[in-house]
Formats: C-alpha cells, structure tokens, sequence
C-alpha cells in the first residue's frame, strides 16, 4: 500500500542557498504535480525538477502536489526539504 498525504506541510525557508517546500495532498488519481519558482530556474530548472520528482519516487507517494520556491539550493538540501516535507505530511514524528 502506498503511503497517503495526510495533510500540508513545509520544510526549509526563504533565506539564501536554501529552499522552502510545501507539499499538499493531491486529488486521487492525481499523480506528482511539482510547481517550482527559483531564482536560478533558467539555469537549472531541469535538475530542480528532477531532483524533486526523483525524491518523491523514494517515497511511493502519489496523488501529491509539491510547490518549490528556490532559492538557490544545491541539490542535497533540495532533496532533504522535499523528503522533510512529505515526512511531516505523512504524520512521521520528527527525528524518524
């Protein structure tokens, strides 16, 4: 059985190097819907993208929607907000 979003959740922040991600569930049937604003989205959009839907792969988690607002965030601290986050909107207690 697939893991279900619970409810909206949010890791990381706005400052410099860093990335806020915020996921909701998603409707059934759904699927992965990733929305993504970054400063350096010209440059390396492409890997955001990937690197989000590769993350959320670990996680079996369908039916989700994932909003990312970079902020320059290299690609191991975009990967531990967007684990964080699905973590938290899982019901997962912290330091799991």
């Amino acid at each position: 059985m697939r893991p279900t979003i619970l409810r909206p959740a949010q890791a990381g922040s706005l400052e410099s190097s860093d990335c806020l991600v915020t996921v909701s569930p998603g409707e059934p049937g759904s699927g992965v819907k990733v929305n993504i604003q970054s400063i350096v989205m010209n440059q390396f959009g492409d890997e955001i993208r990937a690197t989000v839907e590769k993350a959320v792969a670990e996680t079996n988690v369908t039916d989700i929607l994932i909003d990312v607002n970079d902020r320059g965030a290299v690609d191991f601290v975009l990967r531990a907000r967007v684990l964080t986050a699905i973590d938290r909107a899982l019901g997962k207690e912290e330091g799991r």
